[in-house]
């Protein structure tokens, strides 16, 4: 028996999740699955999906499948904070770090999770109460930000009951580790794995002499006091602002381990999407620039190598990965960088990587098969026979 007896979908609000939808209903319905949404989500798109309200998903879905972005993710997990229900993340859209799939791997991945071939990693939130006293919760950050014309974010951090430093900046950040590639990373944070337990604390153009960042372990008790000379401060919970503070409020913050669990199938690493999703330099390369700067990535997210010229993509090669063995599809090359040898450096890089990985190399684009008939060197990663599966 599967373990999954009812899926959960929560929505991108404008991206198109029609393609997925299709998809997993379709997976539901080989293996007798429920497939559940929200009303005001579901109602727009013509899907045999169960529309029911929020409290009524949260009960009765086992597993919930955000189709979006990181920011329909954490949406997700603040949906189910407290509770075991996993969280499956499908990237419809620009590439994220949250979501673990693309619209072609869905019906594999939801197979591998009934299956019970996954892991679960857990993730921090942070709560605080608004001045107004409703209480809120992210899994990326609470930030305390300037408001235009109101004056600067003058705020004390307070740790264990002692005032350690006084920021003075354009908003201070509590980011979770989740957290830690987002608003903090841009105020000049670390980038922490999300299995560290722990809370960062920065300052976005801190205009005081201390603007380092400050990473607490979970047991430490965080107040963020907002000082006499603080302007009117916007409180940004996950980026969206939810209330406001003023010089003597008082945020007491607290961390909630494990409050949600996102799953992970073991295809990618933290590191692997930090390094695309950050364009850390030269991390991601699988072949050497030329003279004029091209270099290739490995753009695995969106199975595909791209070259890059001053950073910006010049052209592609589109592969697909069948087991042990590589397809090299689609090759394609900017107009505007035509001429320069761009695709040759880009089946060169493919094929090498490939050696490098000892993958046998299936060619059906017509520039790699060309390219091939032109470099024999590589004739000895051409296996015999077909495609798995007929490809």
């Amino acid at each position: 028996m599967g373990m999954v007896k009812v899926v959960g979908l929560v929505l991108h609000p404008r991206r198109d999740c029609g393609a997925a939808i299709e998809a997993i209903v379709a997976w539901a319905a080989r293996r007798d699955v429920t497939v559940l949404g929200l009303h005001d989500e579901i109602d727009r798109i013509d899907c045999t999906a169960e529309a029911v309200g929020t409290e009524e998903m949260i009960e009765r879905a086992g597993l919930l499948v955000s189709l979006g972005g990181d920011g329909t993710m954490l949406r997700t997990m603040r949906l189910v904070e407290g509770r075991k229900t996993p969280v499956l993340g499908v990237n419809v859209g620009r590439l994220g770090f949250l979501a673990e799939v693309d619209l072609p791997d869905l019906a594999e991945a939801l197979s591998a999770i009934d299956e019970h071939r996954f892991t679960v990693e857990p993730r921090t939130a942070v709560r605080t109460t608004l001045p107004g006293g409703q209480p809120v919760s992210a899994f990326n950050d609470v930030a305390l930000a300037r408001v235009p014309g109101d004056g600067m974010a003058a705020v004390g951090i307070t740790v264990e009951g002692k005032n350690f430093v006084n920021y003075a900046a354009d908003a201070v950040i509590v980011a979770t580790p989740t957290g830690s590639t987002a608003y903090s990373f841009a105020a000049g944070g670390p980038i922490v794995s999300p299995n560290v337990e722990g809370l960062i604390v920065s300052a976005s153009a801190a205009h005081s002499s201390f603007n380092r960042s400050l990473v607490l372990a979970l047991g430490e008790r965080l107040d963020l006091d907002l000082l006499p000379t603080s302007g009117r401060l916007a409180i940004e919970v996950d980026g969206i602002i939810e209330g406001y503070a003023e010089a003597g409020d008082r945020l007491a913050i607290t961390p909630v381990p494990s409050a949600a669990q996102v799953i992970r199938l073991g295809r990618t690493s933290f590191y692997e999407r930090a390094r695309r999703k950050l364009r850390v330099e030269g991390s991601a390369q699988v072949g050497v620039a030329d003279p004029a700067g091209a270099v290739v990535v490995d753009s695995f997210e969106q199975q595909r190598y791209e070259i890059l010229l001053g950073g910006e993509v010049a052209g592609v090669l589109h592969y697909r990965r069948h087991g042990d063995r590589i397809e090299l599809m689609h090759t394609e090359v900017e107009q505007s960088f035509s001429g320069r040898g761009l695709a040759g450096r880009l089946a060169a890089a493919a094929l090498a990587d490939a050696r490098n990985r000892a993958t046998p190399v299936t060619a059906t684009c017509p520039f790699v098969r060309g390219y091939l008939d032109r470099h024999p060197e590589y004739s000895d990663l051409l296996p015999d026979g077909p495609l798995p599966d007929g490809l």
